[in-house]
């Protein structure tokens, strides 16, 4: 009996022989991908576990981590250092209202992601961290007045710091950290401004009064010494004078007649000698003698 050909049994072509290795892998593959076994954990990330949606103790960390597909998902966490800008308005000690800019650098600290995920969320900055900002600030500005906010700037910023981490920390079990917080700015009202203004122009105008009260003692001293100068030399020449004249009042004496003679003469010799009226003055005895050999 011959077989028709329609009674030979099915055999599959060489072709899809040849491709069926490839068709598994591809087929393993697209289950992976679909499945997702492997979770990559960034550089300055965490990853919380969550088994259908509740938080597991074991945290995930940085590189190449496995996953049961299905039944555990996982959430990133950032704890780099973070950076967050405020606003916080309150009124200082002497009610001048403030309104600070500040700069807050933070971050989470690794070991407890899963008990802020679970407890707060990943919306931690709204719902804790700003208004932790609002209440130190505004505890730290009442403490101090609107001048002393500029004046003692560093203390106050301090201050503010201290107030936010103890906050933070017992809003957050101790797992949001703060690291550094800067005042950027200080901005009053209108009218703070105007009489800062109005003081600062008030204390130049002072110094400037006080400037000029010195210059004039200086001048007034330096004119009282000219004067006592001026006395003095009118005194030395006035003594002068006075001995001048008691010179002049000496009594005539030979000997000054022939000293002032002598004074007088010209080297000259008389061309004749008259009779007594003329004086006789000892011109051999003023003149040195010469030695004898």
């Amino acid at each position: 009996m011959v077989k028709r050909p329609n009674d030979m049994p099915f055999e599959p072509p060489d072709f899809f022989n040849k491709i069926k290795p490839y068709l598994l892998i591809v087929l393993g593959i697209f289950i992976l991908m679909t499945l997702n076994p492997f979770v990559i954990i960034g550089a300055g990330e965490r990853g919380v576990v969550l088994k259908f949606g509740a938080v597991e103790d074991r945290i995930m960390q940085e590189g190449l981590n496995l996953r049961v597909p299905i039944m555990e998902s996982v959430v990133k966490v950032d704890v780099k250092t973070q950076k967050y800008e405020a606003h916080a308005s309150a009124a200082s000690k002497d009610l001048q209202i403030v309104t600070t800019q500040i700069a807050l650098n933070y971050h989470i600290d690794p070991s407890g992601v899963n008990w802020l995920f679970q407890n707060i969320g990943p919306g931690y900055r709204e719902r804790i961290i700003d208004p932790a900002i609002q209440e130190a600030v505004k505890a730290a500005t009442a403490q101090y007045t609107a001048e002393e906010l500029i004046t003692k700037r560093a203390i106050v910023r301090d201050v503010m710091k201290t107030n936010l981490g103890e906050k933070l920390g017992d809003l957050s079990d101790g797992n949001i950290i703060v690291n550094e917080l800067n005042i950027v700015d200080f901005d009053f009202s209108d009218e703070f401004n105007r009489a800062i203004e109005q003081k600062v122009t008030a204390e130049q105008l002072a110094l400037k009064a006080e400037r000029d009260l010195d210059r004039i003692k200086i001048e007034a001293e330096q004119r009282v010494t000219q004067a006592r100068a001026e006395a003095d030399a009118l005194l030395l020449t006035a003594k002068a004078q006075a001995e001048a004249l008691k010179l002049q009042k000496l009594e005539v004496t030979p000997e000054l007649t022939q000293f002032k003679a002598i004074e007088r003469w010209d080297g000259k010799m008389p061309v004749y000698w008259g009779g007594d009226a003329l004086p006789f003055i000892n011109i051999g005895s003023q003149q040195k003698q010469p030695s004898t050999q």
